[in-house]
């Protein structure tokens, strides 16, 4: 049996492949490299011992996919990555967002009913709940009122995935929502290494301890939190990434419907916090300035992960110190 994970060399994606594959698991993989690079594969390799039967191109090729699924006819489950994912980069860009993120699940989906694979995990996010009522965030939390078009691309395609179920029982769904993926692979060889200027904080953070960039941007510092910078939940990218395992385990065992699951640790850590933690796990400074709020962006989010520890009996076991000291040893091993 293989699973076909699609994003397999972006930041979730390659570390997802890894424990797919330690766990058992053969891997058939789609990318076109639009946000990441190729030796991903090779360090992928190294480190199960396997490869990925790998595929390059776009999720919107709906020929590309179905010579996939006919070529590799053991996939039994679609775990899919393949989404842009910057909040400010979707505010500039929300056409390029929502063809990317919403259409190419619809070809995706489409494919699968054809070729009768109907298990899916599918990557949301916490963007989904928009500015929260309340923290922590259950899931049965409201969602809507997203406040950028990334959150809204989630949400269009969990509404589409809801209908699916309803429509077609023999679909299983698993949606996991996202908190904050940080951190590395403690090998060092895989990492969240962005083309470009990072949209996210910590691989920014990781630039300027390199020295590639001079300081940090800190985007608001009058939000109602106890420092006034923005509030989120950080999750190791390993302890995320194992999720999915268990996800996938979940779904062979399912007869049928749509589960939705909070991945977070339950703590809140500022903007500020992320940077004086990075700095005291490597001895290191991080010079930052304050710059205005970026559009799109809420004050506090974080998880109560409840959910997945009592249904999926997954649990969040690495800390804040884990994820930036792996961040920098991921970082300076690429410099």
């Amino acid at each position: 049996m293989s699973i076909f994970v699609t994003g397999c060399t972006g930041y979730i994606g390659s570390h997802t492949c890894v424990e797919l594959m330690n766990a058992g698991y053969d891997v058939v993989g789609l990318d076109n490299f639009s946000n990441s690079k190729p030796e991903v594969l090779d360090a992928i390799k190294e480190l199960t011992g396997k490869k990925v039967r790998f595929y390059e191109g776009n999720m919107l090729d709906r020929e590309l996919l179905e010579k996939i699924f006919d070529e590799n006819r053991d996939i039994s489950i679609v775990v899919d990555f393949a989404a842009f994912k910057a909040v400010g980069d979707s505010v500039a860009k929300p056409v390029e967002y929502y063809i990317n993120n919403v259409s190419s699940v619809l070809t995706l989906l489409s494919v699968m009913k054809e070729k009768n694979v109907k298990s899916l995990v599918f990557s949301s996010s916490a963007t989904v709940y928009g500015d929260p009522d309340t923290v922590p965030i259950t899931e049965e939390s409201r969602i809507g009122g997203t406040t950028n078009p990334y959150g809204t691309s989630k949400l269009f395609v969990e509404m589409i995935l809801q209908d699916l179920c309803k429509a077609d029982k023999d679909f299983k769904v698993c949606v996991f929502r996202y908190f904050n993926p940080i951190g590395a692979h403690q090998s060092g060889l895989l990492g969240e290494e962005p083309n470009g200027i990072p949209a996210n904080l910590v691989p920014y953070i990781a630039k300027v301890a390199t020295g590639e960039l001079d300081h940090l941007n800190v985007f608001g510092n009058d939000y109602d939190t106890p420092d006034g910078t923005g509030v989120r939940d950080y999750i190791h990218i390993v302890d995320l990434a194992k999720a999915h395992v268990n996800g996938v385990k979940k779904l062979e065992k399912s007869e049928g419907g749509l589960q939705v699951y909070n991945l977070g640790t339950g703590t809140g850590y500022s903007v500020l916090d992320i940077v004086h933690a990075y700095e005291k796990a490597n001895g290191i400074k991080i010079p930052y300035q304050i710059c205005p709020r970026r559009p799109g962006d809420i004050a506090e989010c974080y998880a109560d992960p409840t959910k997945a520890r009592e249904v999926l009996g997954w649990t969040a076991t690495l800390n804040l110190e884990d994820m930036c000291r792996d961040s920098y040893n991921f970082a300076f091993k690429k410099k």
